[in-house]
């Protein structure tokens, strides 16, 4: 399963441009960036993404980037005990 982890152009400005230039060096990730999630109150507050359409968001960027992997942790966690 591979996770798709989604950022808002309109956010880099929380540091989230580094969170995902970071993210895009795993193969193992989908990193898309658009223009707008929809998320415009959130976006203009907080650095936030999208991980299989769940919104994570932090008081930083470095913390949203912990959120993100420990959530990709847990789901990939869910779908071995899933396939077992």
């Amino acid at each position: 399963m591979r996770p798709i982890i989604e950022f808002c152009a309109s956010n880099m400005h929380t540091g989230t441009d580094k969170v995902m230039k970071e993210l895009e060096q795993n193969p193992d990730f989908d990193v898309m960036e658009y223009g707008c999630l929809g998320n415009c109150g959130q976006c203009y507050m907080e650095p936030y993404a999208l991980v299989n359409g769940e919104i994570l968001a932090a008081e930083s960027a470095e913390i949203l980037h912990v959120r993100i992997l420990e959530r990709i942790k847990e789901i990939e966690a869910m779908y071995d005990v899933l396939s077992e």
